[in-house]
């Protein structure tokens, strides 16, 4: 794909709506782009959808995860602000004044997250760390009937609003690249695979919050070998050092061989070498990565009947679990190539 269509394609993507349970509006995105390519569509019981491209009876599933962190509401209280939830990782002074979008029952409705302002704190409340205790959504209301007119009730699903926008040379920056960025490099990799093997593309649900989809899907399918995609963080951003982050943005995707210092996954290395020989060949740039943080949905796969082979192939993106998450576009066009020129092959697992 070209970098143009690639970068349509995300900001499409990041620019949609769903959190951890709630990802049908990114789901029926993703069915229209990916209909062209596959032979089978279907949603099953947990709301993951699979496309199947129908092969002989060596079978590789490729899995992203559609969901997005982000908030639930909780409850409302006398004078209408909005008390809630976090729904997957955040690191709590991120949402600090962020505009949200509550999706209620009519519709989107639009708030602000609000906190005591720093001319009323007390030396106290200045050295606090931020809680989410300390934070309200504040959508105009002055009571919780007025809430309940906009359509917002207990349990009502909140994003961030904010849009994909473009920066400097190749680079993008938006929300929920993690993991839509990951939902770009299947859906680019169905589009130009060529292959005889049976293909499952998965594009999960629930992995911010436990990487639940991934295990139920992987279950169900029992494919001979798993890829998921995902994003992971690159140690070229100030404040970063590189023992702890060994990979960079633009030097291409990250073939991720051991995450979360192995206590969360080691990738079999006959898989890893299957994906770094398969660049070589085709000159795709890669790195490898060994890492002792995060988890993806291959460590969920990895774990399921009897151990299905796996590994992560991850695009390098900083300020992660934030509404500013930045990519080079030219490391997901790699990746999708890396995934399509892949699964032409196998690896040798005996």
């Amino acid at each position: 794909m070209e970098l143009t269509e690639i970068s349509a394609l995300l900001q499409k993507l990041s620019n949609a709506h769903g959190i951890s349970g709630f990802e049908s509006p990114v789901a029926k995105i993703i069915r229209e782009e990916v209909a062209p390519y596959v032979d089978e569509i279907k949603t099953d019981k947990m709301g993951n959808l699979v496309a199947v491209k129908k092969g002989d009876d060596f079978s590789i599933m490729l899995a992203a995860h559609m969901d997005e962190i982000g908030l639930m509401v909780q409850y409302v209280d006398e004078h209408g602000f909005i008390r809630f939830i976090a729904v997957g990782g955040w690191f709590n002074p991120v949402l600090v004044s962020q505009r949200v979008l509550l999706h209620g029952e009519m519709g989107i409705v639009p708030g602000v997250l609000g906190m005591k302002p720093p001319h009323v704190m007390s030396d106290e409340d200045r050295k606090k760390p931020v809680s989410l205790a300390d934070m309200f959504i504040d959508v105009g209301a002055t009571s919780p009937e007025e809430v309940e007119a906009l359509g917002i009730t207990i349990g009502t699903p909140i994003t961030i609003d904010r849009e994909f926008v473009p920066l400097a040379g190749t680079c993008v920056t938006g929300k929920a690249f993690d993991n839509r960025a990951g939902c770009a490099m299947l859906i680019g990799a169905l589009r130009e695979m060529q292959t005889k093997h049976t293909v499952y593309a998965v594009f999960t649900v629930q992995e911010e919050v436990g990487l639940k989809g991934a295990k139920t899907s992987s279950f169900a399918l029992n494919p001979d070998v798993a890829i998921a995609t995902d994003v992971t963080i690159p140690g070229d951003s100030p404040g970063i050092e590189r023992r702890k982050a060994p990979v960079f943005m633009g030097k291409g995707p990250v073939v991720v061989a051991v995450s979360a210092s192995g206590r969360g996954h080691i990738a079999d290395p006959r898989i890893v070498s299957w994906l770094t020989k398969t660049a070589k060949k085709f000159d795709i740039p890669v790195q490898v990565e060994i890492g002792d943080g995060g988890n993806t949905d291959a460590s969920a796969i990895n774990f399921e009947r009897g151990g299905i082979p796996s590994v992560p192939v991850s695009v390098p993106a900083r300020y992660i679990h934030s509404p500013v998450e930045v990519i080079d576009l030219k490391d997901l066009q790699a990746g999708i190539s890396l995934l399509a020129k892949a699964v032409g092959t196998k690896p040798k697992l005996n």
